[in-house]
């Protein structure tokens, strides 16, 4: 190993050295006795108050990003118009650094959440934006067809017939940009005294592992939490009428053609 300098001239290993040969089970037990620490959930600056801080910010840029994406993805997928544009616009976004973008803002808006929740709507409408055109274009346009010639106006053909439909979809795309919302919102942190971020960024600085860990694990668990919650979120939505239509299909028989006399014939059921 190589040693490093002290400022009093004497050479010493650096903390990085020793903790670089630390088993990573004993890093990860380590943690989680930082997480249950009952000293840790107490007071200011505890992890249910940076868990709350987390989602609170987190729901923030999740409203405005909706308020922004939904509706532009909704008219894109309804009418077809500015597909192309607006392909390109996500892409685009989803190209740019959250780090550096939260960077740019930072000295330019200065300490606070601003700079974060700029950054982090950035990064939200992308997924927002592809899921709500990508489930409202799914829908069969012989179903539009058909509501349309039965009278109903483009309002309600979209409120009741498409978004019904492609709710699937759009609540994928929820989830995905939640997702990376509740992932990234550790960065709030880099310039703000806010949310479990925090943790890591305090923990790197006083080289306190134990504590950086362990707020990587709250932010992984959270995560995982969320994303539960969106899984059965996104099976409840389904419309009945389609839960059905796939229950008949997984219930139906597999059909394959079988050659007798030279003839193929299908097997399986047949409606």
């Amino acid at each position: 190993m190589v040693e490093a300098e002290g400022e009093d001239g004497q050479g010493c290993r650096g903390d990085d050295a020793r903790e670089g040969g630390r088993p990573l089970v004993n890093l990860v037990l380590e943690a989680i006795g930082w997480i249950i620490d009952p000293a840790n959930w107490t007071g200011a600056g505890s992890i249910p108050e940076r868990i709350v801080q987390h989602l609170a910010i987190s729901v923030i840029v999740l409203a405005i990003a909706a308020l922004i994406a939904l509706p532009i993805g909704a008219f894109v997928g309804h009418t077809g118009r500015g597909r192309e544009l607006t392909v390109m616009i996500a892409g685009g976004l989803r190209a740019l650094p959250t780090l550096g973008v939260l960077t740019l803002f930072g000295l330019w808006l200065g300490i606070g959440l601003r700079a974060p929740i700029i950054a982090l709507v950035i990064l939200a409408i992308p997924p927002l934006l592809a899921g709500a055109y990508a489930g409202l274009e799914s829908v069969d346009r012989r179903t539009v067809d058909a509501a349309r010639a039965m009278g109903m106006r483009e309002r309600q053909i979209v409120g009741k017939v498409e978004l019904p439909l492609g709710m699937p979809i759009v609540v994928g795309g929820i989830r995905s940009a939640t997702l990376q919302i509740v992932a990234t919102a550790t960065l709030a942190a880099y310039i703000a005294d806010f949310g479990l971020g925090r943790f890591i960024f305090a923990g790197l600085k006083t080289r306190n592992y134990d504590e950086m860990l362990g707020g990587s694990i709250l932010v992984i668990l959270l995560a995982l939490a969320i994303d539960g919650v969106f899984a059965i979120v996104q099976r409840l939505v389904v419309p009945a009428g389609v839960r059905a239509t796939r229950t008949r299909q997984l219930r139906s028989g597999p059909t394959r053609p079988r050659a007798v006399v030279g003839q193929p014939v299908t097997e399986g059921n047949r409606e």
